[in-house]
């Protein structure tokens, strides 16, 4: 047994002796090849800051442009059985509302953009001229304003520039519930009347956070009323025959806009514009002649009166998506009607708004 175990240790030694004879000169590496599955891509330094960039770009777009929405669907609905004690009529009222604000400042000059729209029906029992006592729908409220006021800074909270305001309404409309289905004619409709005021002036903006109030004069404006539906009921103050009148004059115009509480639970807006008209046939720049009527006394022209508009807006939000918004609007022009005209409506319902700041 200890002759084998001597054989195995020559036997190793042996083989051991031989492998230390083997150099790194005899091995051909020739053959060896290295690769890198690694690939790789150079940087350049635009890439690198093209989020930065267009983060910038998203900054400075916030930091020129301010937007400010708000919609509101507000609505009521009554009924009564045929048994019950007291009188009453069903009732159903719609009233939706949108409001949008874009300013866009950069250095001197600022945009402001300003779109709002009011449409509001109810359905009231009313009794018909043929005996019919049923549900008629009428609308109580329909605006479409739009205004655009580009402006430069002059000195010190004065600014100079144009504003320019487009009124009118959606669909036609009914001096009574039920002057549509008695046959009687409307006294309204799309762009009858509808109403341009343009000016050239000057704006000064109140230095208080706390009383943000505007007050534009403008000795160089316009005043154009539109009839385009010959078949209404009024005139608005065009002549017969023509659909639209422009008049010349000078205007004031005051913007107020403040909102309370931290999450802005309460906001008050109002605009009061008068325009008084001194040119009364703009396209030939001439003044109105008085002449001798009839009767032996001199015809007088409607607008030697301003024309005054002046409406008032309160929203009071109860919960985020919940609010009460009282409305309140005077208007007078003396071409249209020699009474004051006044609206005010209440109403609660859903709101949405939106702010960018």
């Amino acid at each position: 047994m200890k002759k084998i175990y001597l054989t195995l240790l020559l036997a190793a030694f042996s083989l051991s002796g031989a492998m230390a004879q083997v150099s790194m000169d005899d091995i051909n590496a020739q053959g060896a090849s290295f690769g890198n599955e690694m690939k790789t891509q150079s940087l350049d330094a635009d890439f690198v800051s093209d989020a930065k960039l267009r983060a910038d770009r998203i900054a400075k777009r916030k930091e020129h442009n301010t937007v400010d929405f708000s919609a509101n669907l507000h609505g009521s609905l009554t009924a009564y059985s045929k048994s019950w004690q007291a009188a009453g009529d069903n009732t159903v009222t719609v009233l939706a509302s949108l409001n949008f604000k874009h300013i866009y400042k950069k250095n001197k000059f600022t945009l402001t953009n300003t779109a709002s729209a009011k449409f509001g029906y109810n359905n009231m029992k009313t009794q018909l001229e043929n005996g019919d006592n049923r549900g008629v729908w009428f609308k109580n409220v329909d605006e479409i304003v739009l205004a655009t006021a580009p402006q430069w800074d002059m000195v010190r909270n004065w600014t100079y520039g144009a504003n320019v305001k487009f009124r009118t309404q959606f669909a036609p409309g009914y001096g009574a519930r039920g002057d549509k289905q008695n046959g009687i004619g409307r006294v309204s409709n799309f762009m009858t009347p509808g109403y341009l005021d343009a000016s050239l002036g000057f704006t000064y903006v109140l230095p208080s956070e706390k009383f943000p109030l505007k007050v534009n004069l403008a000795p160089a404006a316009m005043s154009a009323t539109y009839r385009h539906d010959q078949y209404t009921l009024k005139d608005y103050g065009v002549p017969a025959g023509y659909t639209s009148k422009y008049e010349g004059g000078l205007s004031v115009q005051l913007d107020f806009d403040k909102t309370w509480g931290k999450d802005g639970w309460l906001r008050y807006r109002t605009t009061a514009y008068s325009f008084y008209g001194w040119i009364t046939d703009l396209s030939a720049m001439k003044k109105f002649v008085p002449t001798e009527l009839e009767d032996g006394t001199m015809s007088k022209y409607e607008h030697v009166v301003p024309t005054l508009r002046w409406e008032n807006t309160i929203d009071i939000k109860a919960t985020k998506y919940i609010s009460t918004q009282i409305y309140f609007q005077l208007y007078y022009n003396k071409a249209e009607y020699h009474a004051l005209q006044v609206s005010s409506m209440l109403s609660v319902g859903l709101t949405y708004t939106f702010k960018n700041k």
